[in-house]
């Protein structure tokens, strides 16, 4: 490598797949995605999520592929640059690299660092005979589900029960990049003024749901018109359901008393923001409730740029003794921890960590939670209970069990689970032009005296 590239304001791609199989490895640990790229010093931060994502949503082709080229599995470092570069080199109409310069860097970062220099010629041979052989190698590993569509066997077979029918159009689009899509702040423009200043700083987009705007091109916040200034917040089209599913025809309070709304498991606060938002000239008193301490601050940052204000409460929302006023609440939004099998798009790294076992625990919790904020809600209001999954054991099932053992709940029309890529076919979406968005699950019950 000579000094001038070393030297260059690109940083070299051998220290890049360096950095991206160091990433690789922390998440194989069980670390996630978010906290091992954020250990990624800044200036070459960008550079390796993008190539790391790209890893990610190629992980089950490349340790398919690993497994051909060697009989034992490499040391986990050495074993994180190997699957790195042939999850970049194996399909070559995609890949941000000539096959060759991926192979050769890939070696060179080998030699590089001192914990894998030992298996440098290792890694070499590996590769050298990927690219010799590689029709050959793709072909022998096509038959295998995990390579052909990089998810974990448990996953693939859970979506095949949940989702006879779309089960591979959801594993496909996991493997596709997200969109970029904007929520504007209504108490601050429009879609149609936000569209147009998108335009008069040479970005394009367009319109999604009832508040969303979704970009033909991501982009920085920073370059965003207005983002500073609390115009727009960065949203999903299928998250944007919640504020308008709980609060549109919900019964004002008498007297001129606000709409006492509780938004648990709130962070980073977006949703606490758009009901807000949403709610206009209706007075409305939010209580925002997060266990986690250090992610209950995201949701008063949220909060102050969008110029808003609720109650930030850190509690647990299962355990209303140490935190609940004894005053019923009109409208409660329960998005509850899941799997997020249905924002895969966005965090690649999700299924690598998942373990099967992690569904039914987490179906716990979301019972668990289901049971203690019911009796805390007024007959005749609202809980929407949502999750970003796409598995029904945290959808669909847990709230056919809730309605058999709660007759005072009565199922209001709702989208219930909404697939990856699956906008406008859901029933109950206030606004069902959502274009591309990620996987949901919503389900809307009123309460009734007993």
């Amino acid at each position: 490598m000579s000094d001038l590239s070393e030297s260059s304001l690109s940083p070299p791609l051998w220290r890049q797949l360096q950095l991206t199989a160091q990433a690789l490895a922390a998440i194989r640990s069980g670390t996630s995605g978010s906290v091992a790229f954020e250990a990624i010093e800044p200036a070459m931060r960008p550079g390796v999520q993008s190539l790391g994502f790209q890893v990610l949503r190629r992980l089950g082709r490349a340790e398919a592929l690993r497994r051909h080229l060697a009989k034992r599995t490499p040391p986990p470092p050495a074993d994180a640059l190997l699957c790195t570069a042939l999850a970049l080199a194996w399909e070559a109409e995609s890949s941000p690299y000539e096959p060759f310069t991926l192979v050769d860097q890939a070696v060179e970062a080998a030699k590089r660092n001192p914990v894998t220099r030992a298996q440098a010629s290792f890694i070499n041979a590996c590769l050298r005979r990927f690219l010799r052989e590689r029709d050959a190698l793709v072909t022998a590993t096509e038959k295998e589900p995990v390579a052909q569509w990089n998810h974990p066997r448990w996953w693939i077979e859970r979506l095949r029960r949940d989702h006879p029918r779309e089960w591979q159009r959801v594993l496909a689009a996991d493997n596709q990049q997200a969109p970029m899509t904007l929520r504007v702040n209504r108490r601050k423009g429009s879609v149609a003024s936000y569209l147009l200043a998108l335009k008069h700083v040479g970005l394009d987009g367009h319109a999604v749901g009832a508040d969303g705007v979704q970009l033909h091109q991501a982009r920085p916040v920073q370059q965003l018109p207005g983002f500073a200034d609390g115009e727009v917040s960065v949203q999903d089209a299928a998250a944007q359901l919640a504020a308008p599913l709980l609060l549109d025809g919900l019964a004002a309070p008498a007297a001129g008393a606000p709409l006492r709304v509780l938004d648990a498991c709130a962070a980073p606060g977006g949703k606490t923001a758009h009901l807000l938002e949403h709610a206009g000239d209706m007075p409305i008193e939010v209580t925002a409730l997060e266990v986690d301490a250090q992610r209950s601050r995201r949701i008063g940052e949220t909060l102050a740029r969008l110029g808003l204000e609720a109650r930030v409460v850190v509690a647990d929302a299962g355990r209303p003794a140490e935190w609940w006023d004894g005053q019923l609440f009109d409208a409660i939004l329960l998005d509850a921890p899941c799997t997020a099998s249905g924002i895969v798009r966005r965090h690649p790294d999700v299924r690598w960590l998942r373990r099967e076992s992690d569904t039914a625990q987490l179906a716990l919790q979301q019972a668990m939670l289901l049971a203690a904020l019911w009796p805390l809600l007024k007959p005749g209001g609202r809980l929407l209970y949502c999750t970003c999954s796409v598995f029904r054991e945290e959808g669909a099932h847990q709230i056919d069990a809730f309605l058999a053992h709660n007759t005072d709940a009565r199922f209001k029309p709702s989208p219930g689970h909404l697939l990856p890529q699956n906008g406008g076919n859901a029933r109950g979406v206030p606004d069902n032009d959502l274009g591309d968005h990620d996987g949901f699950f919503y389900a809307l019950l009123e309460k009734h005296a007993r």
